[in-house]
């Protein structure tokens, strides 16, 4: 049996516990002095397009630009885009002052700014939506087979998933 346990008695930090059979198997504490922002999604404006990194600079609101690399730059946004060279690049794709929707993959962390991703996961309890990936299948295996097979044809046929095809 599981058991999900909130403390939030003080206003400037909050706990949660996951116990499991009697097991603690998860703890958070979250204060207000260290916000976390991973996984946050922000509306952000290409800042600076750097070539020779192959990546971009995002200004999504916080301190620190956050940085974007070619990789994570999802197909959606490469669509209709013609390379000015032999091979599509990231200045082809992005240009300053672009509005962008972003991910945050990793927190900022000492000097560099937060790494930020276009391939948007929205977390649930049994599956991963992910709309920019039209190869994304996250379900969870403690669904059975049979309901697994009946969400994935679901899927297939959803409006998001046709708008990558």
């Amino acid at each position: 049996m599981n058991h999900i346990l909130i403390n939030a008695t003080h206003s400037e930090e909050i706990r949660v516990a996951i116990v499991r059979n009697k097991k603690l198997t998860s703890l958070n504490i979250e204060t207000s002095l260290n916000q976390k922002n991973k996984g946050n999604i922000y509306k952000g404006r290409i800042s600076r397009v750097e070539q020779s990194l192959e990546a971009a600079f995002v200004d999504y609101g916080k301190e620190r630009q956050g940085f974007l690399p070619f990789k994570e730059v999802t197909e959606a946004l490469r669509v209709n885009t013609q390379a000015s060279g032999e091979k599509l690049t990231i200045s082809d794709v992005l240009k300053k002052g672009q509005e962008i929707i972003v991910q945050v993959e990793k927190e900022e962390r000492g000097n560099k700014g937060a790494a930020l991703s276009t391939y948007i996961n929205l977390a649930g309890a049994y599956m991963i939506l992910m709309p920019d990936n039209a190869k994304s299948n996250g379900i969870s295996r403690q669904i059975t087979s049979s309901d697994r097979q009946l969400l994935k044809k679901s899927l297939l046929k959803s409006p998001c998933q046709k708008t990558l095809a």
